[in-house]
């Protein structure tokens, strides 16, 4: 005795039903790398260097101007004040020198800024603009005298 249950005729799988595998497979593939796309875009704004086969022609001349800075011995230290103004300290330097500095966001979501620095007596400056809330990259370049030295540091 057989059932119906047991004799009810499954139906065949046809170009239709591959179809729809396909269409889904290649959707799902299509939107992860769209969400992927759109998180890189969003997370990244700047622009690491303009042209690199130029940057790659400076890359050793870049690379032993920070030996000789490195070299110098100089330390910069810096720190936000509560009226979002910066302070300096920098150690190891001859007298008088002149700092500027650039602050960067470092997701690129805020332009960056100019800082220019009066002295403070003691090694000490003092930003006369305010910087922003929020974290900070600072690239700093000291000159005294004939000598030049960059170096940057992070500020939140």
């Amino acid at each position: 005795m057989t059932s119906l249950a047991s004799t009810a005729r499954r139906k065949p799988f046809t170009g239709w039903h591959m179809f729809g595998i396909l269409l889904g497979g290649f959707g799902v593939v299509i939107a992860v790398n769209f969400l992927m796309a759109h998180y890189a875009s969003s997370t990244f704004g700047g622009v690491v260097v303009e042209n690199s086969y130029v940057a790659s022609q400076e890359f050793n001349r870049w690379l032993d101007e920070a030996e000789a800075e490195k070299a110098m011995g100089w330390q910069v230290a810096a720190s936000r004040r509560e009226d979002g103004r910066l302070v300096v300290s920098l150690a190891g330097a001859p007298a008088y020198p002149a700092i500027k500095a650039v602050a960067r966001h470092p997701l690129g979501r805020q332009p960056d800024m100019a800082l220019t620095f009066d002295p403070r007596g003691e090694g000490g400056f003092v930003s006369r603009e305010a910087l922003p809330a929020g974290r900070w990259t600072l690239r700093f370049e000291v000159v005294a005298g004939a000598k030049t030295w960059r170096t940057e540091q992070d500020v939140l």
